[in-house]
């Protein structure tokens, strides 16, 4: 038994390191337990040090760290089910849940949970997956991943995803069959979904990897006639086969509705360099038609490249009549730039029409914004069309009627190089 230190032997010191150092063993591991059964982040604490402190058998190791990760994962739930309760939460709250996800998801990878954990943390983890209502999704899929260590573990994986008879959990059941050769069950789910491109391109290059090129070639054909939505994929993964097999022809009318799908110029370049000047002779007219079928700045882009001015200037009348274009697209003004010297009255209507209502009290924000758009207006008026009359008679009463606005007066004279003159 200890001996009972004197009065004077423990005056200055620690009273807890006094009371662990004279206490009993089995008082110890009773008061250790006790804590870590009242609080998670305890009871990894202690087995996250002791495994590394205490000479044990790997095997007490490696439970002790598989129970310590389950542990972190008790320490988030109560977090993560309230979001779930309430479809969500405070950013704040929203970043610590993902956090700790991260930070279980990177430990999983380090460690082999044992079977019990790894039921148990499965079991829970799907269950907020099914539920679908935390907004942590991709975080829940990756812990679950991560407690896959080989193909067996995978298999089970994707059986518990199949259970749930969910549609996103079913998708992620039959990628993983597919990784890992079970091409049975693998069709079996495909054949449940045929909706899609992306479905179309997932069933043509499975069969493309497994050898059966003719099926693939024909399962891509049909979904470039029936799939819906996205269909990048498929029309690249047809433009590349019909590239191999030497079809120059097909090649490059897969690659032109790749292309021209969401028509830009830097795919319009992009196509244009792969193609002849005999093949480009054959495809420009069919992009011309498209462009005058759609006015957007990259429409406008592409009429500027191709030095079409007057489309250009009509096509920019169109489109800066949206008030997202004329308020918001820096590349609207850079264009509006690069036409005001062949078309300086058009650009002079766009910039006054951009900057709203200078009649009106706001923000010292939006003071800023219309003070840039009388600028340009200045601009134009005195430094392109060479009409500073024209200008003084725009800009004068605009100050004039604002002269109960002390901010305005303020903003408008930081921007505008003869404001305070202006009489």
């Amino acid at each position: 038994m200890k001996q009972i230190p004197r009065r004077k032997d423990i005056k200055n010191k620690e009273p807890l390191a006094e009371l662990l150092n004279f206490a009993e063993k089995d008082d110890l591991v009773k008061l250790v337990l006790g804590l870590a059964a009242r609080d998670n982040s305890i009871r990894r604490e202690c087995l996250d040090t002791l495994k590394e402190t205490v000479k044990v058998s790997n095997v007490l190791k490696e439970g002790a760290a598989s129970s310590a990760l389950l542990s972190l994962w008790r320490e988030l739930e109560p977090e993560l089910a309230e979001l779930d309760e309430y479809g969500g939460g405070d950013h704040g709250q929203e970043d610590d849940v993902s956090e700790y996800l991260s930070e279980l998801c990177d430990k999983l990878d380090e460690t082999t949970l044992s079977k019990n954990d790894r039921d148990e943390l499965l079991e829970e983890v799907l269950r907020y997956i099914q539920s679908g209502n935390a907004g942590m999704d991709d975080f829940l899929y990756d812990v679950a991943y991560a407690t896959c260590k080989n193909d067996d573990d995978l298999r089970d994986l994707a059986e518990r995803f199949e259970a749930l008879k969910s549609s996103w959990p079913t998708d992620h059941a039959r990628r993983i069959y597919r990784r890992i050769g079970d091409h049975k069950k693998f069709l079996a789910l495909r054949a449940l979904t045929m909706k899609y491109g992306m479905d179309y391109y997932d069933l043509a290059t499975f069969y493309w990897e497994t050898g059966e090129k003719d099926k693939a070639l024909d399962i891509a054909i049909k979904g470039m006639k029936s799939g819906e939505g996205r269909m990048d994929e498929l029309r690249l993964f047809l433009a590349e086969r019909a590239k191999e097999s030497g079809d120059r022809n097909a090649y490059l009318d897969y690659l032109f509705l790749q292309k021209t799908d969401r028509l830009a110029l830097s795919s319009y370049k992009e196509f244009k360099k792969e193609c002849s000047d005999k093949e480009w002779k054959e495809y420009e007219p069919r992009i011309v038609d498209l462009l005058e079928k759609s006015d957007n700045v990259q429409s406008l882009k592409i009429y500027m490249h191709r030095k079409e001015y007057e489309k250009a200037i009509q096509c920019f009348i169109k489109i800066s009549n949206h008030s997202y274009y004329r308020y918001m697209d820096s590349d609207i003004l850079q264009i509006a730039s690069r036409l005001e010297n062949r078309y300086p009255e058009e650009i002079l209507t766009f910039h006054k029409s951009s900057t709203g209502n200078l009649n009106s009290s706001t923000s010292r924000k939006d003071y800023r914004f219309k003070a840039e758009a009388v600028k340009r207006v200045r601009h134009i008026l005195v430094d392109v069309m060479k009409k500073p009359a024209d200008w003084r008679k725009y800009v004068l009463p605009i100050k004039m009627n604002n002269m109960g606005r002390p901010a305005f007066q303020e903003e408008f004279a930081k921007v505008i190089p003869e404001w305070k003159e202006l009489k």
